[in-house]
């Protein structure tokens, strides 16, 4: 069920600072949920006042339970529910009646299990808004905030300043393990569970205000409002409090059902990657690197990565790791002479300096070579990042004297990181040593593997600052035929560029429209998603018998509904280009541009963009791809209007946000050319009702 945005009155930060809390259905038994989170509301006991429920009243881990909350003598701010399905609803009521202000279900059995528990869910749901009071979950995990001293996670968290917003609860105790490793820990902790009310994107936003969450760390799997979600991350981001999501496929049976190539070639994670790139989001692929990224944007923030200086204490760990650096997607590259040449001067002559570099043992004989050889690196202009890889950490092995003088400068490496403005990461093979926290505890990102400070470092680059959305135009008539013809109409109507044509049904009235348009003429088959391949396009017909005949084949084998005269197109120095939106449940419609034609599914060469797109993000889409170097001119051909198929793209992706009836459309083949771009088949697919 998509979150709907707390209303005025209602407010999601109650959920993380309220004056009093109950725990509806506290528990003795340490099997259930209601144990848990009661232990863990005791350890706020002398910050704000906790009262237990239980319908057995008595007494609950040593202290007095109420058998219900109108037993109270006071008003309860924030009450967790934690009792069976079937006294959900008639808890909730007591708690709106006890004035509370918020309310977090951990009780399951709603939404997840069909018809029956979504309208109960939806009818608690109501109840709790129209109070003015704001409801997380149910099927949640609970809550917890270091800043407040809130404790109403089913576990006990780390303190820090990452605030993580989760729909598994041992995703937070795994990233927990990882966030101590580099010296981090949670500002807060929600459990999205059904976001029946309150959801991932209110709860965004009321991070982004809080004071004590440097960093929002997102496992999500239902966005509910997508786009709201993608709003909420970039205001965190311009706000200077990054967003890193860690999420999986979800709703890859959206496009099961795809009736186009452009549905065809989108994935759930396609459209998710492109509401990352539009918010600024980083996307992660495991709990390690969400906290491995944290650590890096610590230390630095956001900022672009591309080329990286390689120093090592060992010609082996310097060659892993430029390759393990260029696999993430770095480069490796050769430094200047003049830079090579300030190195040398620092170290003997065996040592490598020319990238990566290799110390040769100067950190047996002078330990500081590697903050002099840091330092001169990391001035160059052409560095962006270094990574340090190998045995600092582990010198103290050779004696108490070269132990000091690693952890001293440890010290003043963390120094120099902190004045240069780079990334710096460390892999060592001794991340547990003095030296190597003391880098951790002064904000040095340490890595017990070089393939993580290579792949953080890939990360810290990955998310450009938030895009500026498109104007979302108005509304536009519906439309109600998908038909070929209908379709091309309105592409053209918008502007784009089509060959002459006419829609026919006999034989008498394709001859009229040829002799009018002028031979050759290609005559298409309306009703097919694979025109060619089904035989349904004929080309470069150039007399009134061989358009009959094409006629009189394609009727007896696909009896289709309408025909299509056209001119033939102009193919000379043409790249075939596919240009589509699809509308995707939760984010809306989503721009697709790739190589197009027959050939699309096979090479399937394509990017995304949430739709609408103006035309400098449609042109930078048609950059990015792979084969994009064709576009631009290739061994020898003349470049393509890219301008003009960018218009193109954008002015399909208006239509498409203008017709929400529409649920695909596309152009494949768009054949853009030097000085010119034709769309040579259009469609369009209309949702269901």
């Amino acid at each position: 069920m998509t979150a709907v945005l707390p209303r005025a009155g209602r407010d999601a930060d109650v959920l993380f600072d309220p004056s009093s809390v109950a725990v509806v259905g506290a528990s003795d038994d340490e099997s259930k949920y209601g144990n848990w989170i009661a232990v863990q509301a005791l350890r706020m006991l002398g910050r704000r006042p906790v009262h237990l429920v239980n319908r057995r009243g008595g007494t609950v881990l040593g202290r007095p339970a109420a058998r219900s909350l109108a037993e109270l003598a006071e008003p309860v701010e924030l009450v967790v529910v934690a009792v069976p399905a079937a006294g959900f609803e008639a808890a909730v009521d007591d708690a709106l009646a006890a004035g509370a202000r918020a309310v977090v279900g951990i009780t399951a059995g709603f939404a997840e299990l069909g018809a029956e528990g979504r309208a109960l869910q939806q009818r608690v749901t109501e109840r709790v808004r129209s109070a003015g009071a704001v409801l997380l979950g149910p099927n949640c995990l609970g809550v917890a905030d270091s800043t407040t001293g809130l404790t109403l996670a089913s576990n006990p968290l780390p303190s820090g300043t990452v605030s993580l917003l989760s729909q598994s609860g041992n995703m937070a105790l795994e990233l927990s393990g990882f966030l101590t490793g580099h010296g981090l820990g949670f500002a807060r902790f929600a459990s999205l569970g059904n976001q029946a009310d309150v959801g991932v994107a209110d709860l965004i936003r009321s991070c982004t205000r809080h004071a004590g969450t440097e960093l929002i760390a997102v496992y999500c799997e239902d966005f509910g409002d997508g786009r709201e979600f993608t709003d909420a991350a970039a205001q965190a981001r311009r706000a200077g409090k990054p967003v890193v999501l860690l999420t999986v496929g979800g709703s890859a049976a959206s496009v099961r059902g795809a009736a186009s190539h452009t549905g065809s070639l989108t994935s759930d994670s396609d459209v998710i990657d492109a509401a990352c790139r539009a918010a600024g989001v980083y996307r992660v692929a495991t709990p390690r690197e969400l906290a491995d990224l944290a650590a890096t944007l610590r230390q630095q923030g956001p900022v672009e990565v591309r080329r990286v200086a390689v120093l090592a204490d060992g010609g082996g760990h310097a060659s892993v790791a430029a390759d393990v650096t260029e696999a993430a997607g770095l480069a490796v590259p050769e430094f200047s002479a003049r830079l090579s040449a300030a190195l040398r001067r620092e170290l003997p002559p065996s040592a490598g300096v020319r990238n990566p570099i290799d110390l040769a043992g100067a950190g047996e004989q002078d330990i500081t070579s590697f903050t002099r050889v840091l330092e001169v690196t990391l001035a160059e202009p052409d560095t962006d990042a270094v990574l340090m890889t190998g045995y600092f950490g582990g010198y103290r092995e050779y004696g108490e004297r070269l132990g000091a003088g690693e952890l001293a400068t440890a010290h003043r490496i963390a120094d120099l990181v902190r004045g240069q403005g780079k990334p710096v990461v460390v892999h060592t093979m001794r991340a547990d040593s003095p030296a190597a926290r003391a880098l951790a505890e002064r904000g040095v990102p340490v890595f017990g593997a070089v393939e993580q400070a290579a792949r953080a470092l890939a990360l810290l680059g990955s998310a450009p600052a938030p895009e500026a959305p498109a104007a979302v135009p108005a509304p536009a008539e519906p439309v109600t035929d998908d038909g070929y013809w209908s379709s091309r109409a309105l592409f053209a109507a918008a502007g784009v560029p089509f060959p002459d044509g006419a829609r026919v049904t006999t034989a008498a009235e394709a001859v009229a429209a040829a002799e009018r348009i002028g031979y050759p003429v290609v005559l298409k088959a309306e009703g097919l998603l694979h025109k060619s391949d089904a035989g349904g396009v004929a080309l470069g017909l150039s007399t009134a018998d061989e358009l009959r005949a094409a006629l009189a084949d394609m009727h007896a084998r696909l009896r289709a509904p309408g025909y299509t005269v056209e001119a033939m197109a102009d193919l000379r120095d043409t790249v075939e280009l596919i240009a589509g939106v699809r509308r995707d449940p939760r984010f809306g419609p989503v721009v697709m541009v790739g190589l197009g034609g027959v050939f699309t599914e096979v090479l399937a060469d394509v990017a995304f963009a949430l739709a609408p797109v103006d035309q400098a993000g449609a042109e930078q889409l048609l950059r990015s791809l792979r084969a994009a170097a064709l576009l631009t001119g290739a061994r020898g051909r003349p470049p393509v209007d890219v301008p003009a198929a960018a218009r193109v793209v954008a002015t399909i992706s208006a239509l498409a946000a203008a017709h929400p009836e529409i649920a695909e459309l596309e152009i494949n083949p768009l054949l853009a050319a030097p000085g010119r771009v034709t769309a040579l088949d259009a469609r369009i697919v209309l949702a269901d009702d």
